[in-house]
C-alpha cells in the first residue's frame, strides 16, 4: 500500500491526468473508477467533484481523530514556483511531464498513511496523519531534498515553495488549511524555493 493520490485540474490536457494518476500509483478510491479525463467537460467536472469530495471527507476524518487526541495531524501545501514561467519557456508538454515528475517524487517519498492530491493546477496538498510538526519538517525537508536532486525537475530549474501547520484542537477546515495557505504565501513572498511552518 502507497500513499492515497487524487487529482484535479480541469485546464489540463487528457493524457497529464492518466499520467499524474499512474505516477501516484494505486486505484481510485473505491467508486472513482472513471477519473481520468476523457474530454467531456461535464462528466470532468463531475469527476472534479468527486475527487474534491475524497479529498473533504480524508480531511474531515482526520481532523475529528486528531480533535478527539488520536495523534497529531498536519497539513502541507506546496506550490511549484514561476509554474507560467515553465509553460512559456517549454511548452505545455514539458510542463505537464515537470507535474507527473513532481507526482512520482510525492509517492517515493510520502508514507502510505499520508493523503495528497493535486488541484489548482501547480498546488499539491498533502495531508499528514499521526504526524506532529517535529515529525513533519523532517519528512518535509526529505522532499525538498529529493525535488532538488531529481534530474528532470533540475533540468528545467523547477523549485516549490510550500506551507506547513499543525491541526490545532479548535480548528475549522477553513482555518487548518487558511493556516497552511498563510504559510505558503508567506514562502512564495520571501524569496521562493523554501517551506515555511505556522505552528
Amino acid at each position: 500500500k502507497k500513499a492515497i493520490f487524487c487529482i484535479k485540474g480541469k485546464q489540463t490536457a487528457h493524457f497529464i491526468h492518466r499520467l499524474v494518476l499512474e505516477a501516484f500509483v494505486g486505484p481510485c478510491p473505491e467508486g472513482m473508477e472513471a477519473c481520468h479525463n476523457d474530454g467531456n467537460s461535464l462528466n470532468n467536472e463531475v469527476k472534479n467533484l468527486r475527487w474534491d469530495t475524497h479529498r473533504n471527507n480524508m480531511l474531515d476524518m482526520e481532523m475529528e481523530k486528531a480533535g478527539r487526541g488520536y495523534g497529531k495531524l498536519c497539513l502541507f501545501i506546496i506550490d511549484i514556483d514561476f509554474f507560467k514561467k515553465v509553460n512559456d519557456t517549454y511548452g505545455h508538454l514539458k510542463a505537464d511531464e515537470c507535474l507527473v515528475e513532481i507526482a512520482e517524487v510525492l509517492r517515493k517519498q510520502l508514507r502510505k498513511s499520508d493523503v495528497a492530491s493535486r488541484f489548482g493546477g501547480e498546488e499539491f496538498f498533502i495531508l499528514l496523519p499521526e504526524t506532529d510538526l517535529v515529525k513533519a519538517k523532517k519528512l518535509t525537508s526529505r522532499l525538498k531534498q529529493a525535488i532538488k536532486s531529481d534530474k528532470i525537475l533540475k533540468k528545467y530549474g523547477i523549485t516549490v515553495s510550500g506551507g506547513l501547520t499543525e491541526y490545532r484542537k479548535k480548528d475549522t477546515k477553513k482555518s487548518f488549511k487558511e493556516r497552511s495557505d498563510k504559510a505558503l504565501y508567506e514562502a512564495k513572498h520571501t524569496g521562493r524555493d523554501k517551506f515555511v511552518t505556522i505552528a
